[in-house]
């Protein structure tokens, strides 16, 4: 499910909690936002992922035109969310930018964007797949990972280790019955121990959570899919979902 215009629709709620869901990931709280950032209230972090930001830009310079609005509609859905948490800090897990040389083009009013938004709280860029190397001339440090507050914050899931990771990368997605029809939405995944991100780039599509490319990440029989719908969080035991 492409997000391009959500912004445009999206009201931000005189109670923040509205439409979420809490859960715990290895014993610390998170909050679940339909927007489809992450919440930790212990550490007034806020977690995003795979924004992809200048994906359109990064086509275009392939040849390949795609609508030249995602980064705008992505930034805005991202002020929505820290408008609503107000967050310390915030972590964005990789996947920052569609390609290396994403945040070095990025358009002077959309770097003031960024800017505004990390004014008065500290920004964590994770380095992903597609931008190894970090970000130029944007607010914040560049990582490969960050462990805080209990938890290890990193773009791709780890085959060694999953207990109090938070990762990106595999854009996780489900999909449920609802009145006679199938849904499929981004989703929160997690079994407890580890969680999935959605992806957060509104030109981002989404691997369904029984791809082989999930096989032995998750405990199926605590995995429950939290997933984003237009305002508000539904969460789905995994051996509820549709195959």
């Amino acid at each position: 499910m492409h997000r391009l215009g959500l912004a445009a629709r999206t009201m931000i709620s005189t109670n923040p909690t509205a439409g979420t869901e809490e859960i715990l990931v290895h014993g610390v709280a998170a909050v679940c936002d339909p927007l489809g950032g992450l919440y930790l209230p212990e550490t007034g972090m806020l977690v995003v992922s795979d924004l992809h930001l200048e994906k359109g830009a990064a086509f275009a310079r392939r040849g390949m035109m795609l609508p030249p609005y995602d980064t705008i509609a992505t930034l805005n859905i991202l002020a929505a969310v820290i408008a609503r948490y107000d967050p310390k800090v915030v972590v964005s897990l990789g996947d920052n930018f569609h390609d290396r040389r994403g945040s070095e083009f990025l358009p002077e009013n959309l770097r003031s964007m960024i800017t505004d938004m990390a004014r008065g709280r500290d920004w964590i860029w994770i380095n992903g797949n597609h931008d190894p190397d970090g970000t130029t001339d944007l607010p914040g440090i560049s990582s490969d990972e960050l462990i805080y507050g209990g938890l290890t914050f990193r773009h791709e899931p780890s085959l060694i280790s999953s207990k109090g990771e938070i990762a990106g990368h595999l854009h996780p997605a489900a999909t449920v019955r609802r009145r006679e029809k199938s849904v499929r939405r981004p989703c929160f995944a997690s079994d407890g121990h580890r969680l999935l991100m959605p992806a957060f780039g509104v030109l981002t599509g989404g691997l369904d959570l029984r791809h082989r490319a999930m096989q032995g990440l998750f405990r199926q029989e605590t995995l429950v899919a939290h997933l984003l719908g237009r305002d508000r969080i539904y969460s789905v035991r995994y051996g509820s979902l549709m195959g």
